[in-house]
């Protein structure tokens, strides 16, 4: 019997909200989380903004004691965690253990933290560090501390493939459920805003200096000036069709296939081409029983600057020929946020088939990009049917991923 592996829970942690409804809400109506940064971060770096959590307060999901065990990253995998499972209404105490399982994916880990630590070491010396920087900093943090909570015992684990790793983790899931585990927890958030954290950052060739929060980000743009960094993400709770059909879950979507390339040319610039990203793309529909012209919509990685943009356009129309399907990258209204930009992607194109509305792609004109491009962008949001949408993304390093989600059907 085949296993089917489908998203019946959703958990945001972004900067366009925390908690899904927000969220949504958000994201149609265009409202960008990317705002200035606070002076002590931003002094002495080119980088003037980002996209920041409004309001987050980790007492409100993680308990004092972990607080001081953890970081930021964790204490927002933590609570879209836990806003994913209530909005399953899956109580894991209630579950067989064993048949539970966590994959997420990681990047710049718990650098606050680390960047505290490394501080006591060189004012104070060894003994000052605390015991638990070495897995407050870890990036497998999230995923040890989510299978700790809720007592997750099945296969667990973490991917690290940048802003790719989200896809990446949501993949893995889907092989899990197929090989018989009942419930996979997977995402990624990312807090990569800490002067450490940012001072790592500023070398990147691709990282914005304009000091705009309306004009820093802007994929697929003539004067576009590069990426803007960003914390957050998502959480999904993954479940097979049959067990979610059961017991009564909305079914948001089903992961129906995905595949996963690399450029294999450099470590830290991008390619002169494109084909390795359109081959991602190309198997993704092909896995997931589709064709080119069967997909709605696509959720596009979005670069930022002018030569990532022109190869994703190029993969595009490698895949798509002359059909100008859709394309978003809402990820303009919170920046790119490493491992957790994928996940609150594939969050955003699941709600986007629950309730048939694209969100879209701020601070871009559509026309520049169609002429440009040859693009079909979203900039406002877009009502439609939406039955097989891709998600693709690409990672520092040469990393492709892309997956097709589909509208859930009812199987007997």
């Amino acid at each position: 019997m085949r296993q089917r592996a489908v998203i019946s829970g959703i958990g945001v942690v972004a900067p366009t909200g925390i908690g899904t409804a927000d969220h949504w809400l958000a994201g149609l109506a265009g409202r960008s989380g990317i705002r200035e940064l606070p002076d002590r971060t931003a002094s002495g770096l080119p980088v003037r903004v980002a996209g920041q959590v409004p309001g987050f307060d980790e007492t409100e999901f993680v308990a004092n004691r972990l607080i001081v065990q953890t970081d930021r990253w964790t204490w927002m995998a933590l609570a879209a965690t836990d806003l994913a499972l209530a909005d399953a209404g899956l109580d894991t105490r209630k579950e067989f253990p064993f048949h539970l399982s966590v994959v997420t994916a990681a990047a710049s880990g718990g650098n606050a933290f680390g960047q505290r630590e490394i501080h006591a070491l060189y004012k104070e010396g060894p003994r000052s560090v605390s015991a638990y920087q070495s897995i407050g900093w870890f990036y497998a943090a999230s995923s040890g501390q989510i299978s700790i909570k809720h007592q997750l015992k099945g296969a667990c684990g973490v991917l690290v493939a940048d802003a790719a790793g989200g896809v990446d983790a949501l993949a893995q899931a889907r092989r899990l459920i197929g090989r018989g585990t009942g419930v996979v927890v997977t995402g990624g958030t990312e807090a990569p805003l800490s002067p450490y954290a940012m001072a790592c950052q500023a070398g990147q060739q691709t990282l914005s200096r304009d000091p705009d929060p309306a004009t820093a980000y802007r994929p697929f743009a003539p004067d576009a000036t590069g990426q803007v960094p960003g914390e957050g993400g998502a959480m999904l709770v993954v479940e097979e069709w049959r067990r979610a059909h059961l017991r009564g879950a909305t079914v948001y979507a089903e992961v129906a296939g995905s595949a996963a390339t690399h450029d294999a040319t450099d470590a830290t610039r991008p390619p002169m081409q494109s084909g390795q990203y359109a081959r991602a793309m190309r198997e993704a529909i092909a896995r997931s029983g589709c064709t080119p012209d069967d997909v709605d919509a696509v959720f596009a990685d979005g670069a930022g600057d002018v030569s990532g943009d022109e190869l994703e356009a190029r993969a595009l129309r490698e895949v798509f020929g002359d059909r100008r399907v859709p394309v978003t990258v809402p990820k303009t209204m919170t920046g790119r946020l490493c491992s957790g930009g994928a996940p609150l992607d594939l969050a955003w194109a699941a709600l986007a088939i629950r309730h048939g509305m694209l969100p879209p792609t701020v601070n871009v004109d559509a026309r520049e990009a169609a002429r440009r491009h040859g693009l079909n962008l979203v900039t406002e949001a877009r009502e439609g049917t939406l039955d097989t949408v891709l998600v693709a993304a690409r990672g520092a390093g040469g990393f492709n991923s892309a997956i097709v989600l589909k509208a859930p059907e009812y199987e007997e």
